[in-house]
């Protein structure tokens, strides 16, 4: 069998290991100085927790698992059965499809544990049958940060500083922030008299970057929208100051009500201010995601032709559909593997990530391998990362495996060592050698 992995799904070597690791570290650290809690959920949520919150294109993106046994046993025909009441019938958990959701369910389940205001950030991986391509997998991991049970708009100006903190500490340059309101959205969307039709025009609208508005228009025209109501559309995205915009959605209250969080939003970020970003209004930008229903945000950088980064938004019926009502919660995701791209291809990696280990003992036999184990076990007690060669093959072999892998220090201890009881100690970089003490290694070492 030739070996392969599934489509869109990678394995990683100890070299981007280090380097994943580093981003890691840095959002972590982030998380938590913001007062953010660690949180896990499962890999596998329940099929029905999953449905019905990603709008159609997404749940069309969910990896289903199937039932265990013979869950075929009992349809009549797979010709008559349409796929839905096949969905139903094969498979009743899935694949997490991200950590939005699932985060809901966990708050919902375990309500008399959580004190409200709750803060928690989640990095796992999720999964989606997405079409593979540069930065999207079908196997790749979110972190997310979260505030639920309260609607104040300083947790909005929170996550925007977050991500400016973040951004800034992983150097990438020219990040923007860009910001919408969901209300505005639909106000625009009462505006044009076409409120039945406002999931499409947002999914219509989150493609505008890619496709351009006169696709958009062309789009509107097959779905037999008048042109008064297109123009209306073409006029609030040409639209770049909340005063101006204020002025189209004068007469309509959740307009207002949009603009107005808007506003507060940029006055309390004026006063704060961002470190390396900047936080600008986007009209067109939709986050075509059923649950979002005040503030969205979507950072990306100019640096790169890579999509967003990072995204998120506020969302206040979400815990109601398990059971947990009137809990408004507001979140942010980091795109961890673009963030990741974008790293690698500008070089903002340090140079010296990978701990490679400090110091070899060449294994010349069990007698000389047992003089070196108390040894090994006194530099590790120092933080000295040492290991003893496994097996007593050829000198040759042994110091090959030390240039290989970038080893400082080789320590040869033969049977003039263990009678001196002193180490024979080469240094690979600069190719000297002399005889020490342990704690002369030791000190040398550190």
């Amino acid at each position: 069998m030739k070996p392969s992995n599934p489509k869109g799904m990678r394995d990683f070597t100890p070299a981007l290991m280090c380097k994943r690791n580093y981003v890691f570290g840095i959002l972590s650290d982030a998380f938590q100085n913001f007062g953010y809690m660690p949180i896990e959920t499962p890999a596998i949520e329940n099929l029905s927790t999953l449905s019905n919150k990603y709008g159609d294109d997404g749940d069309k993106l969910i990896f289903k698992i199937l039932n265990s046994g013979n869950f075929l046993a009992n349809l009549d025909s797979l010709s008559n059965t349409d796929y839905l009441k096949l969905t139903n019938k094969i498979s009743n958990k899935a694949l997490r499809y991200d950590l939005t959701v699932p985060f809901a369910r966990f708050v919902s389940q375990n309500r008399n544990e959580i004190v409200f205001p709750f803060k928690r950030y989640q990095m796992q991986n999720v999964w989606r049958a997405d079409r593979p391509q540069k930065g999207r997998y079908r196997e790749f991991y979110q972190c997310d940060a979260d505030v639920v049970g309260t609607d104040s708009l300083f947790c909005e100006v929170e996550l925007i500083q977050l991500y400016d903190r973040v951004f800034n500490d992983l150097k990438i340059p020219s990040i923007v922030i860009y910001i919408n309101n969901r209300k505005i959205l639909s106000a625009i969307i009462e505006l044009m008299g076409v409120e039945e039709m406002f999931d499409e025009i947002v999914i219509l609208l989150d493609k505008i970057d890619k496709v351009g508005f006169e696709v958009i228009r062309e789009k509107l025209i097959e779905r037999k929208i008048n042109s008064d109501a297109i123009n209306i559309l073409e006029k609030y995205l040409s639209i770049v100051s909340l005063k101006d915009l204020r002025y189209l959605l004068k007469d309509s209250k959740i307009g207002i009500e949009g603009i107005d969080e808007l506003q507060f939003i940029f006055n309390s970020i004026q006063i704060t201010g961002l470190d390396s970003s900047k936080l600008l209004f986007n009209p067109a930008l939709a986050r075509g995601i059923d649950y979002y229903t005040g503030s969205i945000l979507e950072v990306v950088t100019d640096k790169i032709q890579i999509g967003s980064l990072g995204g998120g938004g506020r969302y206040d019926n979400l815990t109601s559909i398990f059971g947990l009502q009137n809990i408004s919660g507001v979140g942010v995701s980091f795109g961890f593997e673009r963030i990741f791209i974008v790293m690698q291809e500008l070089n903002l990696f340090p140079a010296d990530l990978e701990k490679n280990i400090d110091v070899l003992f060449i294994n010349f036999g069990n007698k000389e391998a047992n003089y070196c184990l108390p040894i090994i076990k006194k530099l590790r007690s120092k933080n000295i990362s040492s290991e003893l060669y496994p097996s007593s093959v050829k000198l040759k072999k042994q110091m090959a495996y030390a240039n290989n892998n970038g080893i400082k220090y080789v320590v040869l201890a033969g049977e003039e060592e263990i009678l001196s009881k002193s180490l024979t100690v080469k240094d690979m970089k600069k190719g000297n050698q002399y005889k020490m003490s342990v704690e002369d290694l030791i000190s040398l070492v550190l």
